[in-house]
């Protein structure tokens, strides 16, 4: 049996973040819950998320994510991965565009 896929919705530094993973528990730190296996896609083509790229970044290398519960908004057990996303909280739009905007042509 596989083992269960989580989508952890969470805010960090005025952002709310959703990323997947495989493990989440109440942590060994008091008041934190812990959300470790984190899950990204693997690209192989052309074809590149910029917000997937920039969680890799910032995540890749984390073996256990200690959240602050009072910053965890939703987590939801999933049967497959979506897309990753970096929202601003108070608009809820994406902070990552999908292409570079053209500046406007300044005369």
């Amino acid at each position: 049996m596989a083992k269960p896929l989580y989508k952890v919705t969470f805010l960090n530094h005025g952002k709310v973040y959703e990323l997947y993973a495989r493990h989440v528990s109440s942590s060994s730190l008091w008041g934190f819950v812990e959300v470790g296996e984190l899950v990204f896609d693997v690209h192989e083509g052309l074809v590149v998320d910029p917000t997937e790229e920039r969680l890799r970044d910032e995540f890749g290398n984390t073996r256990m994510l200690h959240l602050p519960m009072q910053g965890v908004l939703r987590v939801e057990e999933v049967e497959r991965k979506g897309q990753s996303a970096i929202r601003d909280a108070a608009t809820g739009e994406k902070v990552v565009t999908p292409f570079p905007l053209p500046a406007k042509p300044t005369r």
